[in-house]
């Protein structure tokens, strides 16, 4: 046989095994404000498509006390920074800090600027449904450090500012499987998210096309920030799809300091958006009364800070092949402070996602109860269950949920 092809054959063996079992290289280790640092370069994994060979790193911050099965916080950094310049702000306080990760998790902080043009969405270039090189790199390193790691794959949180804010948008919100809760700081833009989803403007996903239920979705942006155009579609797609988000604005600019923001709207991290877990239940809010009006698009110079489904929270209590119960309740004064007076009642459409073990399948009927209220409903195409008009207070009520021949 040709000595040539022989190489080369062994060659195309040797790449194939090498993707197969891709292991990022460590190329450093050090302390960085007393907890362990790691840094390691990608190889290029022919899966990613990529059109040229890129050069990015990414860096794992170890929880200050060793612990097992620890939590996740992977950043995406924005335009003006890389994973080195971004972990390099948590030095500060004040400075970028979505980027500064709880000292009890591990934290994951990935790059887009060593490959020029890369960027968290290819430069507009990957507009679509379809997942672009940049998509599959994040979430085939996220998937490695939870392995690695031995990380609980129950909580994983994605998080961005600016640029990374929509990316953080753009590609968590396709990855509900591996997301428990996502969280944008003025994304600068929502074109990302919206082509990914499929939103209008936007084509429709291709039929058939099944995803996982989305992780919560934490976005706070501000009119008066030229990035945040548009944002009264992606509000509308969401409600509409009935996906979770909680929605914060006001004036404060392209802001990535909390003081600034938090003296503008100080509801932004009223949410615990890092104890959400992916393997439970959780409740989607929408057309609720309370929702403030958008000023998007015509009122951008608005002083007014506001909220969408700001006030609303549940607790998983049951979720059993033929029964489920949740329980639902809105912010009081004695659980948050703030400037915002909070309502004492509040009227919404209740869709239950993220069920474990009970399913229903789509036409299905399925009866349901929420205090003195009760009564049945059918499941949608998708099988999601959606009761409307609850009205839900500061005192904890139950909404329940029976598969037929099974009502007490």
């Amino acid at each position: 046989m040709n000595r040539g092809l022989v190489v080369g054959m062994i060659s195309l063996t040797l790449m194939g095994v090498r993707a197969e079992t891709w292991v990022p290289e460590k190329m450093a280790e050090s302390l960085h404000m007393g907890r362990r640092l790691e840094v390691f370069t990608n190889e290029v994994r022919a899966a990613w498509g990529y059109a040229a060979p890129q050069k990015d790193a990414f860096l794992v911050l170890h929880p200050k006390q060793e612990r097992k099965c620890a939590p996740l916080y992977v950043v995406l950094h924005s335009a003006g920074h890389d994973a080195f310049s971004c972990l390099a702000c948590t030095r500060t306080p004040g400075n970028h800090d979505i980027y500064h990760a709880p000292e009890e998790f591990f934290a994951l902080y990935l790059d887009c600027r060593g490959n020029k043009g890369d960027w968290w969405w290819g430069i507009q270039r990957t507009k679509g449904p379809d997942i672009g090189p940049t998509e599959k790199r994040v979430i085939d390193t996220v998937k490695w450090v939870i392995e690695q790691y031995a990380v609980d794959p129950e909580r994983v949180y994605l998080c961005g500012n600016s640029m990374g804010g929509s990316g953080a948008l753009g590609i968590g919100m396709r990855h509900g499987e591996i997301f428990a809760a996502i969280k944008a700081n003025v994304p600068a833009r929502v074109e990302h998210v919206s082509s990914r989803m499929g939103f209008p403007p936007y084509a429709p996903l291709p039929a058939g096309t099944r995803l996982a239920d989305p992780p919560i979705c934490i976005d706070y942006s501000a009119p008066n920030d030229t990035w945040s155009t548009n944002h009264e579609t992606f509000v509308s797609a969401m409600n509409l799809r009935k996906y979770p988000l909680y929605f914060y604005w006001g004036p404060f600019g392209h802001a990535n300091n909390d003081g600034k923001i938090l003296a503008v709207n100080d509801l932004v991290h009223s949410f615990d958006w890092l104890n959400v877990r992916k393997n439970e239940l959780y409740a989607v809010f929408t057309d609720a009364s309370t929702n403030d009006p958008l000023p998007w698009p015509a009122r951008l110079d608005d002083k007014k800070s506001g909220q969408i489904n700001a006030f609303f929270r549940w607790k998983p209590l049951a979720d059993r092949p033929r029964r489920v119960e949740v329980s639902l309740f809105l912010l009081t004064p004695q659980i948050c402070k703030t400037s915002f007076t909070l309502p004492t009642e509040a009227t919404a459409n209740v869709t239950l996602r993220r069920l474990q073990r009970f399913t229903v399948k789509p036409g299905a009927e399925v009866r349901w109860s929420f205090g003195e209220r009760e009564g049945t409903v059918r499941a949608d195409s998708e099988g999601l269950i959606t009761i409307p008009g609850l009205k839900i207070t500061g005192e904890p009520q139950t909404l329940r949920l029976v598969k037929p021949g099974w009502w007490r």
